[in-house]
């Protein structure tokens, strides 16, 4: 039998965020837009900024829990072009998620924020990142999101 996976640490990331449009209550749930405006990367593996122009579409259930797919586009610091798609869900205790909702500070031991991320690269020396899957633990502020980035090895 192989060992288990470990985790090893990518980088962390910053990713600014617009006003969220909202489309409106759907069999889903509420669909919210997010508009992605920028950001920036930093870590042992992998740095650069968040191009604008991505965006989170949101679905929020009856208990207020998030189902997130965001996708966008990061440049390396050597300008190479990655196209990221992060998908998974916020969930918390009612309180907590009203209080996320008005745009408050909150612990993020308090809620549940995690993604599974694939990455889209080109040929060179990023196309390590498109053969792997990613996991991140992100935390949700008035105007971003901090993401922990790791590769399940």
């Amino acid at each position: 039998m192989p060992e288990p996976p470990h985790l090893e640490f990518i980088a962390d990331l910053t990713v600014t965020l617009g006003e969220p449009l909202v489309v409106g209550p759907t069999p889903r749930g509420l669909h919210r837009i997010i508009p992605i405006t920028g950001g920036r990367v930093e870590g042992p593996k992998l740095k650069g900024v968040i191009l604008p122009g991505g965006a989170d579409w949101q679905y929020i259930d009856a208990t207020g829990t998030t189902d997130v797919d965001a996708r966008y586009t990061l440049r390396t610091s050597d300008g190479v072009l990655l196209g990221i798609t992060s998908r998974g869900l916020r969930a918390g205790p009612p309180e907590v998620l009203a209080r996320l909702a008005r745009g408050e500070a909150v612990d993020p031991a308090t809620y549940y924020f995690r993604t599974a991320v694939r990455v889209e690269a080109p040929a060179g020396p990023y196309e390590w990142l498109a053969r792997a899957i990613f996991l991140a633990q992100a935390e949700r502020l008035p105007d971003t999101v901090r993401i922990r980035l790791w590769q399940v090895c």
